[in-house]
């Protein structure tokens, strides 16, 4: 394997201009100097390892994610901006299509990998003609496309004042699809599309015990014909039987772009698994989970996370009566956020080394296993 430093990138190069002012009046009173602030060390940059067997030539395919990519050059595939050469030339450099040769080149004794055709001394614009969404994602939509329209974590007090099903029109005991219904506290405004929610579990924090939301289960969607006290909302699909006190929640325009770069969070993450989506017992690859970590704690879409599996405390059984030994985390995975709260937010596991359970652990990456 090959160990290097990366170079800095080319988006984020530094460069500081030092200005020189004029000479400036003499001061009435010497003013004493303050010190500058001690300088913080910074963290090493992650060291990349290139995978055995590792292609010289890459041609992508439909179907490709990046991450599958990377995996093919890199033995830890969330450090791929660590080699990819951007072109700053091209439109959207950092979007790669079905049909791009990918190749991995030396430069200065460290390797690069970069878009074939262009060139390694002297880069040209490329003309393309295929929509942004042709482009290859991250992680595979797939995997979270039914997760887009399924039960999510809201602030609890969400539905407090949400409104809600009264009754049904007709005088049914459950609503369904092509029904009409009326609704409690919906207020005049230009939202037409609700989603029909129902409450289901809490979830708590398990290092501090507070709340940080409630499951809202997905149950239609309705549009709304005639406001008042109450209003009048007709039922345009059903995946579940409506039941009165059912609550209204604004439909979500789920805008889920998934071409974005993985890289490590820029503060210290460290975190749990607090669900896991369809409520599986072990957490494997492509699985969906919960963490009690979001946007104020620093966790922003393609943020990549270590999962590791909490030790067991054990008995010794030459020591007993001493209390029990805490056994080592061990690595489990490797997850991407892909979606942020201010509290919480949710990642889906791109590696599982081992079974992950909830109440896991996450924190921020290491390069290397």
């Amino acid at each position: 394997m090959t160990k290097y430093k990366p170079l800095l990138s080319s988006i984020a190069g530094a460069c500081l201009l030092l200005g020189c002012a004029s000479d400036p009046a003499p001061a009435p009173m010497p003013v004493a100097e303050t010190p500058p602030p001690p300088v913080e060390p910074t963290a090493p940059p992650p060291v990349v390892e290139v995978a055995d067997n590792a292609p010289l030539k890459y041609i992508v395919k439909k179907g490709d994610t990046l991450w599958d990519i990377a995996s093919y050059f890199l033995r830890d595939p969330w450090l791929w901006p660590e080699v990819w050469y951007v072109n700053p030339q091209v439109n959207n450099p950092h979007l790669i299509f079905p049909g791009d040769e990918l190749l991995l080149v030396w430069v200065d004794g460290k390797p690069q990998i970069r878009r074939g055709g262009l060139g390694v001394e002297r880069l040209s614009p490329r003309v393309r003609n295929l929509p942004l969404d042709a482009a290859i994602p991250t992680i595979p939509i797939d995997a979270i496309r039914n997760f887009l329209r399924g039960p999510r974590l809201i602030e609890a007090e969400m539905l407090k004042n949400a409104p809600y099903i009264l009754e049904f029109a007709g005088e049914h005991l459950i609503g369904a699809e092509g029904m009409s219904v009326y609704v409690m506290r919906l207020p005049e405004n230009d939202i037409t599309d609700y989603q029909i929610v129902r409450r289901g579990e809490t979830y708590r924090d398990p290092d501090d015990n507070k709340v940080l939301g409630v499951e809202a289960i997905p149950i239609g969607d309705v549009e709304v014909l005639d406001y008042g006290t109450p209003a009048i909302a007709r039922v345009l699909d059903s995946q579940r039987e409506i039941l009165i006190g059912d609550h209204m929640l604004p439909s979500e325009a789920e805008v889920f772009s998934a071409n974005f770069f993985p890289h490590a969070p820029t503060v210290d993450i460290e975190g749990r698994i607090v669900s896991v989506y369809e409520g599986v017992s072990q957490i494997g690859q492509y699985a969906i989970v919960a963490l009690n970590r979001g946007r104020t704690d620093g966790l922003n879409p393609g943020h990549v996370l270590s999962i590791y599996q909490a030790g067991r405390k054990v008995s010794d059984p030459y020591k007993s009566g001493y209390g029990k030994i805490q056994l080592p985390d061990q690595h489990a995975g490797t997850l991407l956020v892909f979606k942020t709260y201010d509290q919480f937010s949710y990642g889906l596991v791109m590696e599982a080394f081992r079974p992950a359970h909830v109440l896991d652990k996450v924190r921020n990456p290491q390069g290397g296993r």
